[in-house]
C-alpha cells in the first residue's frame, strides 16, 4: 500500500508539472525600427578624398602640409627645458654601456659577451667638440664663432635656424633634433661644451660673461 501510495503521489506531482501551461503574449511596437545597414568605410573614404580633389581643398592641404614641413625644416621645433646658463657648471659624462647580450661578427667571432662593459672611446678618437647654443640670442651665436672653428668643434643649435645659418657663413651648422642629445649629456642651459677627457666626455654649462673671458 505503502509503494502504491508513493508511486500515486509521484505520478501526480509528475502530471502537475507537465501539465503547467505556458504562454507568449504580443505587447506590440514601442518605437521606430530601423534596420542595421553598415556603410562600405572604404567607399566613404574614397568619396571623401573625391570631394577634397574636385573642390580643390586637396591641393589647398598638400601645398600647406608642404609649407608646415619645409618651415619645420628651416627652423625646428626649440628644444623644451633649456635655459640660458647664468653660472658655470661642469660634470663628466661616461658613455660606458654593459652589453645585455653576446654579439659576434658576421663570421660568428665574439665580439662583446654579456655583462662585459664597453667604453666607444676604447675604439674612437673624438677630436672635434659639440657645442650647444641658442642660435637666436646673437651673444650665444658670436661666441660660439668667434671661439670654434668648423675644424675644432661641431656648433649645435637647441633654438634657431640652421639651413639658414649655413648659407650665409658656410659652415655647417646642427639642430638637436628633439633633445636628444641635451638629454643624454644632462644639458640644462646654454651655451654648453661637451668634449673629450680622457675615456669620459667633459660637459660645460658656460654663461656668455665667463666664456669671453
Amino acid at each position: 500500500m505503502r509503494g502504491r501510495g508513493l508511486a500515486a503521489l509521484v505520478a501526480c506531482v509528475g502530471a502537475g508539472s507537465v501539465a503547467v501551461p505556458t504562454s507568449a503574449r504580443d505587447y506590440g511596437q514601442h518605437g521606430a525600427v530601423f534596420a542595421v545597414v553598415e556603410p562600405d568605410l572604404l567607399a566613404v573614404i574614397r568619396n571623401k578624398l573625391t570631394h577634397l580633389q574636385t573642390t580643390g581643398a586637396l591641393e589647398r592641404m598638400n601645398q600647406e602640409f608642404a609649407r608646415r614641413s619645409e618651415a619645420r625644416i628651416r627652423r625646428p621645433d626649440p628644444v623644451a627645458g633649456i635655459a640660458l646658463a647664468t653660472w658655470p657648471r661642469s660634470w663628466t659624462y661616461d658613455p660606458a654601456i654593459t652589453i645585455d647580450h653576446d654579439i659576434f661578427d658576421t663570421k660568428g667571432n665574439a665580439i662583446a659577451r654579456a655583462g662585459q662593459r664597453v667604453n666607444p672611446l676604447d675604439f674612437v678618437t673624438v677630436r672635434q667638440s659639440l657645442v650647444f647654443i641658442d642660435a637666436d640670442d646673437r651673444d650665444q651665436f658670436d661666441w660660439a664663432m668667434r671661439r670654434y672653428t668648423d675644424v675644432t668643434a661641431k656648433i649645435v643649435m637647441v633654438k634657431g635656424a640652421p639651413l639658414e645659418a649655413m648659407t650665409r657663413f658656410q659652415r655647417r651648422f646642427y639642430f638637436d633634433q628633439g633633445g636628444y642629445l641635451t638629454t643624454r649629456f644632462g644639458i640644462r642651459a646654454v651655451p654648453a661644451v661637451v668634449e673629450p677627457a680622457g675615456k669620459v666626455m667633459r660637459v660645460s654649462e658656460i654663461p656668455v660673461s665667463v666664456g669671453r673671458k
